[in-house]
């Protein structure tokens, strides 16, 4: 592993040491914290599952009435009913706090089944269709929403985890070397300087 290429002296040392330091502790709380976000993706990910199930579930009972419509009053018939059919949708920002971090999403109110058209164009097979419409409408915004977060936590779990593999395997390995580096030549210079020292005493001492 490759050292910092600085002067090896004791402020440097000091330095590095609490470069080192700071980038451990900034290790371990990254970590940490990538390990609870993907707990929650994955948390999210078995709800997306469960709301799958049920969109498929509503796919084939919403379709399934609007076939039936069709055999009974036809298909233009229906199509035009189908265009006639009006509804005012809601949608509002919606923020969910994960971690500290704000993740927007947007939130669909879906409205309640009321009577579009006169009771001489209307039957309970329509109802059920637009009933049926409607919870669709109601389980897909439901899953927009939540794969909007399961997008981006995805994204914040990408990006955590390439700052814990820089850490890991560059900044705090690098500090290491540059800290053994160091201490290495600040404790040569030690013994050299004693050496000199050693030999002045005796060079002084031997001329006395």
């Amino acid at each position: 592993m490759a050292k910092q290429n600085i002067p090896p002296t004791k402020s440097n040392l000091n330095r590095v040491k609490q470069s080192y330091t700071i980038a451990s502790e900034g290790y371990e709380l990254l970590n940490q914290k990538r390990e609870i976000m993907v707990m929650e993706l994955m948390s999210y990910l078995e709800r997306t599952k469960r709301v799958e199930k049920d969109l498929n579930a509503l796919l084939a009972e919403a379709y399934s009435a609007y076939k039936k419509a069709v055999v009974q009053i036809g298909h233009r018939e229906a199509s035009e009913l189908a265009c006639s059919i009006k509804y005012d949708y809601i949608m509002k920002e919606k923020t969910t706090k994960l971690m500290g971090m704000n993740m927007p999403s947007v939130h669909v109110e879906t409205p309640k089944l009321s009577l579009q058209n006169s009771f001489l164009d209307s039957n309970a097979l329509t109802d059920e269709v637009s009933s049926a419409f409607l919870r669709l409408i109601s389980v897909l915004s439901e899953m927009a929403e939540i794969r909007n977060i399961v997008w981006r936590l995805s994204r914040e779990v990408k990006k955590t985890q390439r700052r814990v593999n820089a850490l890991e395997k560059s900044v705090i390995p690098e500090a290491k070397e540059t800290i053994k580096f160091i201490e290495s030549s600040l404790e040569e210079r030690e013994r050299d300087e004693l050496f000199i020292v050693k030999m002045v005493k005796e060079k002084i001492g031997g001329q006395e």
